[in-house]
């Protein structure tokens, strides 16, 4: 097992060395000298359990210093190590910077191996916690997405094909936390979970829908973002569902002062992903145009303050580039997660199975193969692959 990584800061060399030799063997230890090397130290190194600092340094004292370590490296756990003990400076690091221990020079080896050993009883508490709670929320997340693609395919096949253009329009914009824009693009559509298929047809086909139903298809956001808001750690990806149909001008939903770069990012990039796939599939259903994509963009620059102009802007970048994705008639055995679904599926009654533009997954994959089964032939089913390296991507994921 390797070693945990302790990191010294201190501006006397002479103390970093006594720090080495007299605890080289039970950790890694990387040292500093000074604030600033220490956060060019800090930034070198994959992995740090825990930062000791001393407190008077030239330049940046290190409440503030372990002040910057916290917002870089949050989960390192944070020792402040000097030889002026003061009340004051004791509160204000623990205020400002969240000091897990608070110790005086000279300190006994011992004293300081202890507080050592509990700083990183600490760092591996935090990580076992953070595991397991990202474990239950990706097996929560997966849940939602089975569940809606079992019970309302139509509003699983609009997800899935949002998705993958809201998570190339954050790549395409750099945003930070792209993760959040992903799920929140997969999570959009549980709201509608219990509609009819007509309706969530007739909406995601850009086609009028009757009042009461169009009231309800309005108010999806709102019920998605309240689901998604029980699950830990998921907030910001709750208020980019909620104002996913937010204009940029401050129009539409939820009616409130909200406008411009006041908008959560991920929602100003699930706006334009959202309305960009209706129009598509509008403009391709009954051959109304012949080129869906063109007469897409054109109606979307129609729109006057609707939407982001960096985002429509990179949209229009996208969607005139080549995807690497090849047409394929294949069997169901041959198929594999990552790939994208180029057909609408009915089954045996009639009604939609699974829909046009759906990334396929392993349950997916299992829900054709019952088909198959069900009518007694073996079917080829039209589909696009993916680049090799994006469609090992997904199969590993969905492994």
């Amino acid at each position: 097992m390797d070693k945990p990584c302790i990191l010294f800061v201190d501006d006397d060399e002479e103390i970093l060395a006594a720090y080495v030799r007299a605890l080289r063997k039970r950790y890694r230890v990387e040292t500093a000298a000074g604030p600033v090397v220490g956060l060019e130290r800090l930034a070198a190194l994959a992995e740090v359990a825990v930062v000791v600092s001393d407190l008077r340094m030239p330049g940046m004292d290190g409440v503030e210093f372990l002040g910057k370590v916290r917002e870089a490296r949050p989960e390192a756990v944070r020792i402040i190590l000097t030889g002026f003990a003061d009340i004051g400076v004791a509160i204000a690091a623990v205020n400002k910077s969240k000091i897990f221990s608070f110790l005086t020079k000279p300190c006994p080896e011992a004293d300081l191996e202890e507080a050592l050993a509990a700083a990183l009883r600490q760092y591996q508490l935090q990580a076992a916690e953070k595991e397991l709670l990202r474990g239950t929320v990706r097996g929560t997340i997966k849940l939602l997405t089975n569940l809606l693609e079992m019970v309302n395919p139509e509003a699983f096949g609009k997800s899935s094909r949002v998705k993958r253009l809201a998570v190339d329009l954050g790549a395409y914009l750099g945003v930070a936390e792209a993760w959040q824009v992903e799920l929140a693009a997969m999570l959009s559509q549980i709201g509608c979970a219990a509609m009819p298929a007509e309706t969530l047809r007739r909406a995601y086909r850009g086609e009028p829908v009757p009042g009461d139903k169009a009231f309800e298809f309005a108010m999806h956001p709102k019920i998605a973002a309240e689901l998604v808001a029980n699950i830990p750690r998921l907030r910001e990806v709750s208020e980019i569902i909620a104002y996913q149909e937010k204009r940029f001008d401050g129009g539409g939903l939820p009616p409130d002062a909200l406008a411009g770069g006041s908008i959560p990012m991920g929602a100003r990039i699930l706006k334009v992903a959202l309305d960009f796939d209706t129009l598509q599939v509008h403009y391709d259903s009954k051959r109304r145009s012949d080129n869906p994509v063109a007469a897409a963009l054109a109606r979307m620059r129609d729109r006057s303050g609707w939407y982001d102009p960096e985002v429509l802007d990179a949209l229009e970048s996208l969607a005139t580039l080549p995807d690497g994705y090849q047409p394929r008639l294949m069997p169901t055995e041959e198929l594999t997660a990552g790939m994208l679904l180029d057909q609408d599926v009915a089954d045996l009654g009639g009604n939609l199975a699974l829909g046009r533009g759906l990334e396929l997954n392993a349950v997916a994959i299992r829900r054709l193969a019952r088909l198959d089964a069900d009518r007694g032939t073996k079917g080829r089913w039209r589909v696009l692959t993916p680049p090799p390296e994006q469609l090992a991507f997904a199969m590993m994921l969905d492994g």
